[in-house]
């Protein structure tokens, strides 16, 4: 079997890498999802995101596929590692290029380790690995991987990283009212309350998905999006034509938007993707301020289109505690990290063990949180 490190995902044809791949692994890890990253150069070397996937060949034949970014800073990841740049670097060796297998800016749970036949795991590790010794690499590091991949990366001396999100689980809910059933009366009455404030305002919703969308609601919605990355000073990560490549492969990534309006003039809008089971908040963003208005939009909206369509989970991205009183539960997650050199493997050792203790004392403090009633609870 032979292994090749691959400058663009080009140089593999969707066909053959639709013969890898099965449902589960889309919207995300879907040749269309990467492509589009790739070509907008949203994910680009420019922007500190140089491709080096790993593909796994026999007799011309694609068996195998890892993500691969050469990252020379730590954007657009979700799972924050400075703390770990800073130590390297006090110690007066490079922390940059690492080696990242993720799926840019989308910190979604999916398959890392690609193959549709029973693979020794290490024909994917045993090639990174000798890559990292021959150029120095010090880290590589595999974010939100399958449950699979998880226990194949402990017992091959990857260090394990806890953290969290937080998930919205359809317990076959009849309405929202009757999903507002598992709450205490308390935050049954606040919910009603920041759903009827944008009902008073006449704030109705319209959902845009891949049988309807055009491309002027993709303008429309990427105008929201840039004003939410511009009220913190930055520069958007994605760029318009990335969202022109979701409109073109639409029926593929199944993108939803949810667009607030007023006399049928949109004024916020947030992205899903649809999987088989789960619809994944990404982005959103709004012309205005207005209170209540990002719940109604990101999480009601969406949790009322699972009930409807008999989705199984919502999960609207990572972190933010209030998700926590709006029903979203939280959950552990986790990451690998390959660090080369025994010294820093040590210590990255230590500071995971110290972190992972912070953080289930953490998720023990959300369950004590959450309104939602202990015979509801996960």
């Amino acid at each position: 079997m032979k292994s090749t490190f691959i400058k663009s995902l080009s140089e593999i044809s969707s066909n053959n890498f639709s013969e890898i791949i099965d449902e589960k692994d889309k919207p995300f890890m879907s040749y269309e999802y990467l492509y589009a990253l790739e070509k907008s150069k949203s994910a680009h070397f420019n922007n500190g995101w140089e491709t080096f996937h790993l593909t796994l060949n026999e007799k011309n034949k694609l068996l195998g596929f890892i993500p691969i970014y050469k990252k020379n800073n730590s954007h657009g990841e979700f799972v924050f590692d400075h703390q770990w740049s800073y130590a390297l670097r006090r110690a007066g060796r490079d922390y940059y290029p690492k080696l990242l297998s993720a799926i840019p800016f989308t910190p979604c749970e999916t398959r890392k380790f690609i193959s549709p036949e029973s693979i020794d795991v290490q024909n994917f590790i045993d090639p990174v690995v000798n890559h990292m010794q021959k150029n120095n690499i010090e880290t590589w590091h595999i974010l939100f991987p399958d449950k699979n991949l998880s226990k194949m990366l402990s017992e091959n001396n990857f260090i394990e990283r806890g953290g969290y999100r937080f998930v919205w689980n359809n317990r076959e809910y009849q309405s929202f009212d009757d999903f507002l059933k598992i709450f205490t009366s308390r935050q049954r009455k606040n919910i009603k309350s920041e759903r009827k404030k944008i009902q008073n305002l006449g704030i109705e919703f319209s959902i845009k998905d891949s049988t309807n969308m055009t491309i002027e609601d993709w303008q429309i919605f990427y105008e929201f999006y840039k004003s939410t990355y511009h009220e913190r000073m930055q520069a958007p990560y994605l760029n318009f034509e990335f969202f022109n490549l979701v409109h073109e492969y639409r029926s593929i990534l199944n993108p939803v938007i949810f667009f607030a309006e007023i006399n049928q003039e949109k004024i916020a809008g947030s992205l899903c993707f649809q999987s088989e089971n789960t619809l994944y908040g990404r982005h959103w963003g709004s012309s205005i301020n207005i209170d209540s208005l990002h719940f109604e939009c990101c999480y009601y909206q969406g949790i009322e289109y699972c009930i409807k369509n008999n989705i199984d989970y919502f999960d609207p991205g990572v972190q933010g505690e209030h998700k926590i009183r709006r029903g979203f539960e939280p959950m552990p997650t986790n990451s690998y990290h390959y660090v080369l050199k025994e010294d820093f493997r040590n210590a990255i050792k230590s500071f995971c063990s110290e972190e992972k203790i912070n953080i289930e004392k953490y998720l023990a403090a959300c369950s004590e949180y959450t309104p939602i009633k202990k015979e509801y609870r996960i």
